[in-house]
């Protein structure tokens, strides 16, 4: 101790060295003191070991940049190896890196920490576990055999050895190796349990099958004795149908954000069930899902906070359903929020080291000095403070955050100093500049520790604390309202335990910077040009520069020049800093602050500038009811730039929008500006809207706002009818009716379609017939019973009308449409009429044809000629060619 006292007398004579004694070994402090304490560059990582590896060693890094350079050790579960004193077969010491030859587990597994150190303190690494990797045998008992019904599900078991690391894969050899199952929709193979499921066993599934279980880690594979699987005929020869029955099922799981995770659901069942996977209150599965085996497995990559929820696996078959759910957690490993960092300070002080940690679950802190953990009155704190700093307190200091996911290391160094006051790298500056009637600073900061005390003179008058004059808690000088008698020399004086220094400097008044032409309040429109003038006077030594800001933001003339420019003036006009802006739009209104700025003063003047245009977009569109016509619209009002908002316009896009840009005024067209709220009216029912507002105000229209989420109007009785109805008699029996369809936004519900009717003249009921496909254009009725003679050309009148349906209800029928059927089909012989039409005109020709009472309209006379033309000896008869003009003309 008397040794150490010597040492340290015997160096105070030196202000720029300081040396503390820690550990019997001197450390140097002063700013000659170029050393640093270790920094880990490489840190020892997790060994998983193979008893039969070829190499026979573990190897575990460890390296570290310090100067003077680190010494390293070795601790496991907390003991110091002592290679040194207690040298060990097994253990070496390579640099930093620790080398295990022949490792033993019972020895030698086992969690280890690097420890550097040199004179500036020790650290130690992160910790890094020795675990020996491992894959039991199946037992020798012979598997029992398994019967099961053809139809029905099966579970071959696994029951896998132990393993380490636990990271196994399954897959089952069918019959004899290395023939492996194919997994499908039938058959599936669980990576959590090993077990193989058939959904349903067919006669092909017989034979003999073993669990096959492999190590990636340790590049080894096992596997079970065969298990024989025997499918039973069913009874009565026909196989049993079953619901689905879910067999895998997922548990609650728990992941760290950032990884994968895997999920899997699995049913037996006949027939074979189909996987649906959802996420409860969600409208889809997150974006970074897939889904595997047949639907079987649902994986999530990069789990992030929002994929936390419930997961629903359902299992679907023609007999039954079942399901399941089960919640994902997502927590997180430690990380750093606030740090400690590398600290100097004087001895005496005060200091307050902090660690703050984010993570799930909330991180546990521990505090580590030199490498041992620090007591329990900061276990667990995340502040380590100092009431007075002593040499003592000066090494490396670690904070550690852990929770269930990890750890995370923060290391730093303080350094305790002590030295006598030294300006040689902050001398006061030799020519002070002080403006007219303001504030004046001189700064004096020496290096000292411990803090100085200060004192001051102008020439040889010692200066004291008054109403214009004081020396600040920091030793610089304060000179309130500054005149010219306040020029001269200035002296800094630092005295402290270890020694006395000073400085000097010439203090300068100059002439106050004052703004003479101030901005004033200016109000635009969109588009305009304007001038913000600023002009100043100041000291004609100095150079002045002017700094313009839009609400305390600094204008960037270089970034921002397409916006922005200063006004030039010519030579002889300085002292103007003029702002123009060009064309000026919504996002220019602010206040914009110019200021005159010499390098010994600055003065200051503000404006408000008013930018004056169309309405901003409306705040988001909340669709708070729904119903089949109408739904009932909230938002929130928008930026009025300067002029009330006149009226609002809503819009509304539905689902058979012809292009995305299809908006339309919706009812009621305008709305009072003060409103934010609508009952919006005469919408489609069943049909899938989105509507927008768009505000206008005396100068225009302005953007619309986002459009609302997408939702569907309820379902309603359709109330519009095909159109154009008409039909015609067929031959053989049949009666032709066709329609225009009903477009698809008047569906109005599901499951659109058309009821047709139609009956004789003469009679008293009505046929129906029901069109399910709302696309269908026309109906051919066939009356199979009636069959036509020669004879028999009786013309017939058939009523028809149409209406629509949904599962509302129905609309209502068309007007009764009139239609002509002849009874057998066939028209009278042309050839009585047209012997040798050929020689006729075509005036003959239409008169013959009219004196004929059956022909009783043109339609009935096109069926008839049309019927004609395409039979035996009238095909290529020459009246086909006169036809058209003949049909034209009646």
């Amino acid at each position: 101790m008397a040794s150490t006292a010597l040492l340290l007398l015997a160096l105070s004579s030196f202000p720029s060295l300081t040396v503390a004694v820690l550990f019997g070994e001197p450390r140097i402090y002063g700013e000659d003191a170029t050393g640093y304490g270790p920094i880990f560059e490489e840190e020892p990582v997790d060994v998983v070991y193979i008893e039969d590896s070829p190499d026979g060693r573990i190897s575990m890094n460890c390296r570290a940049r310090a100067n003077p350079p680190a010494t390293y050790r070795w601790r496991r579960d907390n003991w110091e190896i002592k290679l040194k004193e207690q040298p060990d077969e097994h253990y070496s010491l390579v640099g930093g890196n620790l080398v295990i030859t022949n490792p033993i587990q019972k020895k030698h597994a086992g969690t280890y920490v690097c420890v550097a150190r040199n004179i500036y303190g020790t650290v130690i690494s992160k910790e890094a576990r020795v675990k020996f990797g491992f894959l039991g045998e199946f037992p020798d008992e012979e598997r029992e055999p398994v019967y099961v019904k053809e139809g029905q599900g099966a579970v071959l078991l696994c029951v896998p050895p132990k393993a380490w690391p636990q990271e196994v894969t399954y897959r089952w050899i069918y019959n004899e190796f290395p023939v492996f199952l194919n997994t499908d929709r039938r058959r599936f193979v669980s990576q959590k349990t090993g077990n193989l499921y058939i959904a349903k066993v067919e006669a092909q599934d017989a034979g003999n099958y073993s669990c096959f279980v492999s190590s990636p880690v340790l590049g080894k594979s096992v596997f079970s004795k065969f298990i024989p699987l025997i499918p039973l005929p069913p009874d009565d020869g026909e196989e049993r149908k079953y619901p689905a029955d879910i067999r895998v099922k997922f548990p609650d799981t728990t992941a760290m954000l950032a990884s994968n995770i895997t999920l899997e659901c699995f049913a037996l069942g006949n027939p074979i069930p189909h996987i649906v996977w959802r996420k409860v209150d969600a409208t889809d599965l997150p974006a970074n899902h897939e889904i595997s085996e047949s639907g079987a497995v649902l994986h999530l990559f990069n789990v992030q906070y929002e994929d936390v929820g419930f997961y629903d696996c359902e299992a679907i078959n023609t007999k039954g359903k079942d399901w399941h759910k089960a919640w994902l957690y997502v927590e997180s490993a430690p990380e750093w929020a606030e740090t400690i960092n590398n600290t100097m300070k004087d001895i005496g002080s005060e200091h307050t080291m902090r660690c703050v940690a984010s993570g799930k679950p909330f991180p546990f802190i521990r505090w580590y000095k030199d490498g041992y953990m620090l007591g329990f009155t900061v276990y667990g704190k995340g502040e380590l403070k100092f009431s007075s700093l002593t040499f003592a307190d000066s090494g490396m200091y670690q904070c550690i955050a852990e929770n269930y996911w990890g750890i995370k290391y923060a290391n730093a160094e303080l350094r305790v100093i002590a030295c006598a006051p030294t300006f040689e790298f902050n001398p006061v500056k030799k020519q002070l500049l002080g403006a007219k009637d303001g504030r004046v600073v001189i700064e004096c900061k020496p290096r000292a520790a411990p803090r100085p005390r200060f004192t001051w003179t102008k020439g040889k008058e010692l200066l004291y604390n008054s109403s214009r004059i004081s020396i600040m808690f920091d030793g610089s000088l304060e000179i309130l309202n500054a005149t010219k008698n306040d020029e001269g020399v200035y002296t800094c004086f630092a005295e402290n335990d270890r020694g006395k220094a000073n400085s000097s400097g010439y203090l300068t008044i100059t002439e106050a910077t004052s703004i003479t032409v101030a901005p004033e309040d200016t109000e635009v429109r969109v588009g305009d040009e304007v001038i913000l003038k600023c002009q100043a006077s100041y000291d004609p030594m100095l150079d002045i520069t002017f700094i313009w800001a839009i609400d305390f933001r600094v204008i960037d003339f270089n970034a921002e020049w397409q916006q922005y420019e200063r006004v030039m003036v010519g030579l002889n006009e300085d002292g103007v800093g003029d702002l123009r802006i060009l064309n000026a739009q919504i996002w220019h209104e602010g206040r914009y602050t110019c200021t005159a700025q010499t390098v010994v003063d600055s003065d200051t003047a503000y404006c408000d500038l008013k930018i004056v245009g169309v309405p901003g977009p409306p705040g988001v569109i909340r669709v708070e009811e729904i119903a089949d016509t109408w739904v009932k619209l909230w938002w929130t009002k928008g930026a009025e730039h300067n002029s009330p908002i006149l009226y609002y316009t809503i819009q509304t896009r539905h689902y058979w929008a012809l292009y995305e840009d299809d908006w339309r005024n919706a009812t009621p067209t305008v709305l009072d500006g003060s409103m934010e709220k609508a009952e919006v009216t005469d919408l489609y029912p069943w049909m899938e809207y989105q509507f927008r507002i768009i505000a206008t105000n005396e100068h225009g229209s302005g953007e619309a706002s986002i459009p609302s989420l997408k939702i569907k109007t309820w379902d309603a009785p359709p109330v519009v009818s095909p159109t154009n109805l008409a039909g015609y008699g067929g031959r053989n029996g049949e009666i032709i009716i066709t329609w225009t369809p009903v477009e698809p936004w008047y569906f109005y519900g599901k499951k659109f379609g058309y009821i047709v009717a139609f009956k004789p003249h003469d009679a008293y009921d009505w046929w129906y017939e029901t069109i399910s496909d709302p696309e269908t254009r026309r109906h051919v009725h066939r009356d199979t019973y009636f069959i036509p003679t020669e004879e028999d050309f009786q013309v017939r009148e058939f009523q028809v009308k149409i209406k629509s349906f949904n599962v509302k209800g129905d609309g209502p029928y068309t007007l009764t449409k009139v239609i002509y059927y002849p009874r057998d089909g066939l028209c009278p012989p042309l050839k009585l009429w047209f012997g040798g039409c050929q020689w006729l005109t075509l005036e003959q020709a239409y008169n013959s044809i009219l004196r004929d009472t059956r022909y009783r309209t043109a339609e009935r006379l096109d069926s008839c000629i049309n019927n004609q033309l395409n039979r035996g000896p009238f095909h290529n008869n020459p009246i086909s060619c006169h036809l058209g003009q003949i049909l034209e003309k009646i």
